[in-house]
């Protein structure tokens, strides 16, 4: 786009009906429709009409945390919802959460290069660990001890050097098929060639897999990684292997702090370019009166018997006002954001149709999708297969 005003990165994360615990109980609100394909269609068709890089889709191994048990939900599995909609949207990134403890980075690499297919290389993952005991109890191959005590610290700083190396076996298994493996040559008999397939022969300390995989790398490579981050542990992890880093930011000082945080691991990492892009994630109350969003924000609250408290900072007010802060901390060295509605669909028309408007006549957003894959929207390269010869 024209103009010196670099452009704002822009996405949502999308939680139900919304991030608050009593979103449901909105009028404009579908707690019928939650788990059904046109629900999540209409979310993620909604946030490509306001142009936005990508949709992450929430996903746990267990029960959202609800202030009361009356408040409890269900989910549906993330990369399969991405997978329905994704033939439906043409532009938008699609990043579904994916819980790498207690899973196989074999499963989760062959959905996100199945998600990148049917998407036509609009996929990406959002890679979280969980630390919890009971989800861990799900599976019953180990336990997570509880507390924050020495004996409880070790074993979850265990569990982000784990979700390394499931992130570096994903990454090898994408790599794992040379671009031009498939020959598909009918007079010959030949579908692929052997010689541009190859065998990852990883092994560590929680994964030994030979490979390679069964899937063709995905059009874009490698799809985009990313994960939430919260402290040293986290930031490491983002440093050394996603391309996209979540943060919380109290202001736009702590954000600049922030920037330098992730920038130090990335040099103590050794990490080559690209850099991984910083976004920072807000709780979002959207109204075009000043003191509306505050007013409903309270009565959210007494809906729900309590003060939501989210670890992100909670942003109550106009979309003008939101842009001056998005503005604001962009300069402080954050490269995006990652709005959390928190209600749908109220709050995330209000970023589509409110905020996205109010950018771009900032010369701040863009007006027209300029790629067609995720690392196009993202500015980020498609790598070659470390693999290849």
């Amino acid at each position: 786009m024209p103009g010196d005003v670099p452009q704002l990165h822009l996405a949502v994360a999308l939680d139900g009906a919304g991030w608050h615990p009593a979103a449901w109980r909105e009028p404009d609100a579908r707690p019928d429709e939650l788990f059904t394909a046109r629900y999540w269609a209409d979310l993620v068709t909604e946030s490509e009409r306001g142009l936005l890089d990508f949709v992450t889709i929430e996903d746990s191994l267990g029960w959202p945390r609800p202030p009361s048990p009356e408040l409890v939900q269900g989910r549906l599995d993330a990369v399969l919802v991405a997978a329905r909609v994704a033939p439906l949207t043409r532009h938008i990134g699609l990043m579904p959460t994916v819980v790498v403890t207690h899973t196989e980075p074999f499963h989760a690499s062959k959905a996100i290069a199945t998600l990148d297919y049917v998407s036509s290389g609009r996929a990406g993952v959002r890679v979280q660990v969980s630390a919890a005991p009971e989800h861990a109890a799900h599976f019953g191959r180990r336990t997570i001890p509880a507390g924050e005590d020495q004996a409880a610290r070790q074993p979850r700083a265990d569990l982000f050097a784990e979700a390394a190396d499931y992130v570096e076996v994903m990454r090898r298994l994408w790599d794992s098929w040379e671009d031009d493996a498939e020959i598909r040559d009918a007079a010959t008999g030949r579908f692929v060639d052997r010689g541009k397939l190859h065998y990852i022969d990883f092994e560590g300390r929680w994964f030994k897999v030979k490979g390679p995989s069964i899937t063709p790398r995905p059009p874009q490579g490698q799809p985009v990684v990313s994960a939430l981050a919260h402290r040293g542990v986290a930031y490491d992890l983002a440093a050394r292997s996603t391309d996209v880093v979540f943060v919380t930011p109290r202001d736009a000082e702590h954000a600049a702090g922030l920037v330098r945080r992730i920038d130090d691991a990335q040099r103590d990492t050794g990490r080559r370019a690209p850099p991984v892009r910083i976004f920072a994630d807000l709780l979002v109350y959207l109204d075009p009166a000043p003191d509306a969003a505050a007013a409903r924000r309270a009565r959210l609250d007494g809906q729900a018997g309590e003060q939501y408290a989210s670890d992100a900072l909670g942003f109550a007010g106009t979309p003008g006002h939101l842009a001056d802060l998005l503005l604001d901390w962009q300069a402080a060295g954050v490269a995006g954001f990652r709005l959390r509605p928190a209600t749908i669909p109220h709050d995330l028309i209000q970023v589509t149709r409110a905020l996205v408007p109010e950018l771009q006549r900032r010369a701040s957003f863009r007006t027209e999708y300029q790629s067609a894959s995720l690392r196009g929207h993202l500015a980020l390269p498609r790598p070659a297969s470390r693999y290849a010869a």
